[in-house]
């Protein structure tokens, strides 16, 4: 089910910064509180190869986000030794020495569960080890949140593994639902900052439409 236009999951996860501490975070709660945008990224795991090199695409793009109002933040089901080690692993030995963005360690798996994003094809229940068997890694998929101030989810989407993520696309978003907040215009298809929107009624698409579609 999705969660555009319901609140974000209000739950509690461990995470780890780039120095190596290990700290709670509840996101619902830290954009509310920081009254800020949060871009939440889920990825499958660390040591891996499409992986490194979306969480160094969002680093070369964090300055961007924060002039934006957005806190990012990473997540996979790693716990969060595994994360310190991969941040203290140079780039050039697949590594992602220098990223500063927290990432959170779900490796109890509550909130991917919650939000339904962990890779799992099929579940079994066997009856005489009293066990449930799955089919899949149990990983998450490429799953990306945009959450407003209020914590409420504005995008959301999932790639499958091999699927690399456009980090612009989602500093058009922020730049879309931010015009939407401020301008209280709707914003059409490829818009980007600076172009023309428009007002969502029928006189506004009839313009619109008359001005900008051959």
């Amino acid at each position: 089910m999705t969660l555009v236009g319901r609140k974000f999951p209000n739950i509690e996860v461990n995470a780890i910064d780039e120095m190596g501490d290990t700290f709670k975070i509840n996101i619902l709660e830290k954009a509310k509180a920081e009254n800020k945008k949060v871009l939440l990224f889920w990825y499958p795991k660390d040591f891996t190869f499409v992986c490194p090199t979306e969480l160094f695409a969002f680093q070369q793009n964090l300055s961007e986000f924060e002039k934006r109002n957005t806190i990012v933040i990473g997540a996979s089901c790693d716990t969060a030794e595994v994360h310190f080690a991969w941040l203290n692993t140079e780039k050039d030995n697949g590594g992602i020495e220098g990223v500063t963005y927290p990432i959170v360690s779900d490796s109890n798996r509550n909130l991917a569960t919650a939000l339904g994003i962990l890779d799992i094809m099929k579940e079994d229940f066997n009856e005489e080890t009293n066990t449930v068997m799955v089919e899949g890694d149990n990983v998450t998929y490429r799953a990306t949140y945009l959450i407003d101030e209020e914590g409420t989810v504005f995008h959301e989407s999932i790639n499958h593994m091999p699927l690399g993520r456009n980090v612009k696309e989602f500093l058009r978003l922020v730049d879309a639902y931010t015009h939407v907040q401020e301008k209280g215009e709707v914003c059409p298809a490829n818009w980007e900052e600076g172009k023309e929107a428009m007002s969502a009624d029928r006189a506004g698409v009839s313009d619109y439409l008359a001005n900008h579609v051959n």
